[in-house]
């Protein structure tokens, strides 16, 4: 990394935040932060601007800034969950969705698109529905080609550079949960963790990496647990490979934390927050990730 402070893709569907140079084999991913929300896509929905933001993960790229300060990039979407989701398959849609027929690649029968959220969701977390009518092929063709086909090339480029420089590395994949389990969860109506860390129970990174993360949210006081409600979505799966030098571990936040769930305005313990994961950041740049691959 050399670019300086941060890259941005030409149509604005992403941006890198970027050291001068960097120092560790950590790259920090943040899929759901995204607030551009194209006019079209809210003229199109039966819900209003700030409903559509109930599926966000508000702010998280800015809770995890303090990745570039440790050497490390930090990759962000700029387009909300709602309009296209990257921690999904590509093709993970609901044919009800559409009115026509879907090609023979495309997944329906996902647990994903059985909840309403599938690559281009039916539903935001709330359970509401997004769209008031049917949506074209064409549509969903040219939302995964304008911003999810970007997004997971730009991440892939970043932990192929990352493991080659260093020998592995470390994704870290950013997130925040609501509170209490919504309609389509598992825990639906019950109350949250502070933190939730999916490695794929064990599959997707090294158990002494998450055994490390566990153990730095719990000192500064925080409960947490592992892989439930939440395992790891796609991008887990997809890039957490450690027999070939790549570890992939998804962080969920409770945002009851840090924001206000019904109005979306910061708590006065954002800051805090902000500084404990700074704490957890710092605390992964020392990790002696050479242990991983021995």
């Amino acid at each position: 990394m050399d670019k300086g402070a941060h890259s941005q893709s030409a149509d604005a569907v992403l941006r890198i935040e970027a050291p001068a140079e960097q120092r560790v084999p950590l790259v920090f991913a943040s899929p759901h932060s995204g607030s551009h929300y194209p006019a079209d896509f809210v003229a199109a929905s039966a819900l209003d601007a700030q409903s559509l933001r109930r599926s966000e993960d508000y702010f998280v790229d800015e809770l995890f800034a303090s990745a570039t300060a440790v050497g490390a990039p930090l990759l962000k979407a700029l387009f909300p969950r709602a309009f296209v989701d990257p921690n999904r398959e590509p093709w993970e849609l609901d044919p009800a969705m559409f009115d026509g027929p879907l090609p023979d690649y495309v997944h329906s029968d996902s647990p994903r698109v059985a909840a309403g959220l599938g690559t281009i969701a039916r539903v935001v977390a709330s359970g509401a529905e997004i769209y008031r009518g049917r949506l074209s092929f064409a549509e969903a063709e040219s939302r995964v080609t304008r911003c999810y086909h970007p997004y997971h090339d730009a991440l892939a480029r970043l932990v192929e550079q990352t493991r080659r420089k260093f020998g592995l590395c470390l994704l870290i994949d950013c997130h925040s949960m609501p509170s209490v389990g919504g309609p389509m969860d598992s825990d639906s109506g019950q109350s949250r963790v502070d933190f939730v860390l999916g490695d794929c129970f064990g599959a997707s990174c090294a158990a002494f990496i998450t055994r490390s993360v566990e153990s730095v949210l719990g000192r500064l006081g925080y409960r947490v647990v592992r892989n439930a409600p939440y395992a790891g979505g796609f991008t887990t799966r997809h890039y957490g490979k450690p027999s070939a030098g790549v570890h992939a571990l998804q962080i969920e936040i409770n945002r009851r934390l840090y924001i206000d769930e019904a109005t979306y305005r910061r708590l006065p313990y954002f800051a805090r927050l902000q500084e404990h994961l700074a704490t957890l950041t710092a605390a992964l740049a020392a990790l002696p990730l050479g242990q991983a691959a021995a």
